[in-house]
């Protein structure tokens, strides 16, 4: 005889196998792996409007019973679902495919739903018996029978044909009942009023966000606003920026961004080449923001006055260009924050306000906000409103300085809320840190990345990261702005190599990434360093500046004409499309941005020397540009205009640094030609 503990078991056992077999028979249909996803649907993944939105996903049933499956998606405003069916794209594997285009600036949701298609199931099971000779009748009145539940649920138009072909069934024999219920007209109907009773959807609603097109194409200008002025000792102003304009356009950039434009304090004031003793003429970081004449919503009085600025942004417009702000959350002493909401700082046990640093270095001139404050909401909100005035100027780009040592939670919430009112301001996260900050700051929601290219200078490390950025998950949600150079940045390889790495360094920028930028003087090569450091000697971060720029030496053509092939060639639009290909020296980089359809095929060759030349062979990869080994195709280098005939796969190069560092090949095959395009 069973103990009392025995029957509990049995009971509580029986308990668990009822619960598993509702859930089961609840949830038949497993669907698994959909891609793209981060971090269990934790984060959105970022496409730009225009792009295409593939999704992916495991789908599979105990059994043989055919699945349909689908895509469900909608904006963030629509009330209901569309509706994407998806193909099995490798039915052994039980993978299913869709895709949908994205047409609007905003935030998206999707998941995948799956069914048992029971007619279909029905259809193929008739059809496999009476291919092997077997009799099928009661599978025929097994498949009136779905007809008859699928007239019950038919829409009016769909009825009365349901009904003729009950009444044909009825009226048919043997043979013409199978070639009735086998027939595609009777699929079509059955498919309409499908029973889906078995409908599984996925467990997470994912989300997208769709930006647009210029967060993910562009070319960047940081101007250094003082220093654009002629005379000596003396700030520019905005008028001074905007005689600039023309030149720049004609540069061929996109965006001109701008260090912070506010009131400069004077407790603290840093002096040249960042000494802690300012002199009355010394004019101070821009980013010690605020003083006497206000704090972030303020204009610098050396620039100009706000409708200064508003006419800046508008003849920058003028020119096809946008103008992004660097929003840094950091004050000086004499920000009126201090004395309005002292409770926003940390003050030290000597009654002296917490000055910023970063040890061993020190930011005597700038103090940082509370985040965690008693009163952090309201702190959060002004820096949020920040954001809306400045956007009310006409600025919707920003750059925002060190956004990895403020908390992640402000800015996932900050960003979210500005883009429910603004869903195309642009934010570029200036976070040179470790890969988790870096990557989950992109995660949050920046638009675009900072990255580690400023750094990365020979081959292998250029493919591993590269790599890294264009063919894992990564891309699913960091868009990376390549800079060469910033005002705190001078890399070893623009101070040592010269002219040649400058070059080097803006080809490599401007056509590994859709994103990329320069800071001013980069075009004139300027590399005068501080010993033994990665900093400008006499940084215009602490003094006037008047540059020559048309200096000689200057780099202008070249970016002139690698931004015009920017413009010309939507391959280098994207940066998915990046592949690195053989090449037989270790100083030279071969790399191809071909779109999908081959109607744009771009192949660089650049050296990573700035010191010697280089004659070496490349293997050109005619299988990725749907070549056949013995086909002719034309060769026209975009910087130099020659032109060539090529046949087969390697050919020979040869690069020299001061003069031709770098082929950007634009390769078509040779019947395809159009000899009367400008592009030839």
């Amino acid at each position: 005889m069973a103990s009392a503990e025995e029957k509990i078991a049995k009971i509580r056992g029986a308990s668990v196998v009822s619960s598993l077999i509702a859930t089961v028979s609840s949830n038949p249909i497993m669907i698994t792996d959909v891609h793209p996803e981060i971090d269990s649907g934790r984060f959105a993944v970022k496409r730009t409007v225009g792009d295409t939105f593939f999704v992916r996903s495991k789908v599979f049933k105990d059994g043989h019973d055919i699945l349909k499956v689908s895509i469900l998606w909608k904006r963030q405003d629509d009330a209901d679902w569309h509706v994407v069916p998806m193909k099995a794209t490798n039915p052994g594997l039980d993978i299913y495919e869709g895709h949908f285009l994205l047409e609007s600036n905003t935030y998206y949701f999707y998941t995948v739903e799956a069914w048992v298609d029971v007619w279909e199931s029905w259809r193929a099971e008739v059809r496999k018996k009476l291919a092997a000779g077997q009799e099928v009748s009661l599978e025929l009145l097994e498949g009136r029978i779905l007809v008859e539940e699928a007239l019950d649920q038919a829409n009016n138009s769909d009825k009365a044909s349901l009904a003729e072909v009950l009444e044909q069934f009825r009226r048919g024999l043997y043979v013409e009942q199978c070639n009735l219920l086998l027939a595609d007209d009777v699929q079509t109907l059955m498919g309409r009023g499908t029973n889906r009773s078995s409908l599984c959807r996925y467990d997470r609603i994912l989300e997208l966000f769709v930006d647009r097109a210029g967060a993910s194409c562009a070319a960047w200008y940081e101007m250094f606003h003082r220093s654009q002025g002629i005379k000596a000792g003396q700030s520019a102003t905005f008028a001074d920026c905007e005689r600039r304009l023309p030149e720049i356009h004609a540069l061929g950039f996109d965006v001109i961004y701008l260090v912070p434009v506010h009131p400069i304090g004077r407790t603290h004031r840093k002096g040249p080449n960042n000494t802690l003793f300012a002199r009355p003429q010394d004019p101070g970081s821009p980013y010690a923001i605020g003083a006497i004449e206000g704090g972030h919503t303020a204009i610098n009085p050396d620039l100009g006055t706000l409708d200064d600025f508003r006419h800046f942004v508008h003849t920058a417009s003028m020119y096809g260009m946008e103008v992004a702000l660097d929003f840094a959350i950091q004050c000086s002493p004499d920000h009126p924050w201090v004395k309005e909401s002292p409770q926003w700082f940390q003050f030290r046990p000597d009654g002296t306000i917490k000055y910023a640093e970063n040890p061993p270095k020190k930011y005597q001139d700038i103090v940082n906000v509370d985040f965690y404050n008693p009163d952090a909401l309201s702190l959060w909100f002004e820096l949020m409103n920040i954001i809306f005035f400045w956007v009310a100027q006409g600025v919707k780009i920003f750059r925002v300085d060190n956004p990895h040592t403020k908390p992640l939670p402000f800015w996932e919430w900050m960003i979210r809320e500005v883009r429910r009112k603004h869903p195309e301001v642009v934010f570029l996260s200036e976070a040179f840190t470790r890969p988790p900050m870096m990557q989950t700051l992109a995660k949050i929601g920046f638009s675009q990345s900072y990255s580690y290219f400023t750094w990365r200078n020979f081959k292998w490390e250029l493919i591993e990261y590269l790599t890294e950025l264009t063919q894992t998950d990564v891309t699913e949600y960091m868009r990376p702005n390549f800079f060469p150079n910033t005002p705190d940045i001078l890399p070893e390889f623009l101070q040592k190599g010269g002219r040649p790495a400058f070059m080097i360094r803006f080809i490599l920028a401007a056509t590994l990434s859709p994103v990329y930028g320069i800071y001013n003087g980069f075009e004139l090569c300027e590399n005068e360093a501080v010993a033994d450091k990665e900093e400008y000697l006499h940084s215009e971060k602490y003094t006037y500046k008047v540059w020559d720029w048309e200096r000689p030496g200057n780099i202008k053509s070249l970016i002139t004409a690698v931004n015009r092939v920017r413009r010309e060639n939507a391959a280098l639009r994207e940066f998915k499309n990046l592949r690195f290909h053989t090449v037989h020296d270790e100083n030279v980089l071969f790399y191809s941005k071909i779109t999908v359809d081959y109607s744009n095929m771009i192949l660089v060759v650049v050296t990573l020397d700035p010191f010697d030349r280089h004659e070496c062979m490349i293997e050109m990869p005619l299988d990725s540009m749907g070549l056949g080994a013995h086909e002719n195709y034309l060769v026209k280098d975009l910087l130099s205009g020659a032109k060539h005939l090529w046949n087969g796969v390697q050919h020979m190069v040869r690069l020299d640094p001061d003069t031709s560092p770098a082929l950007i090949l634009h390769v078509v095959p040779w019947p395809h030609v159009d000899f009367e395009s400008p592009s030839w």
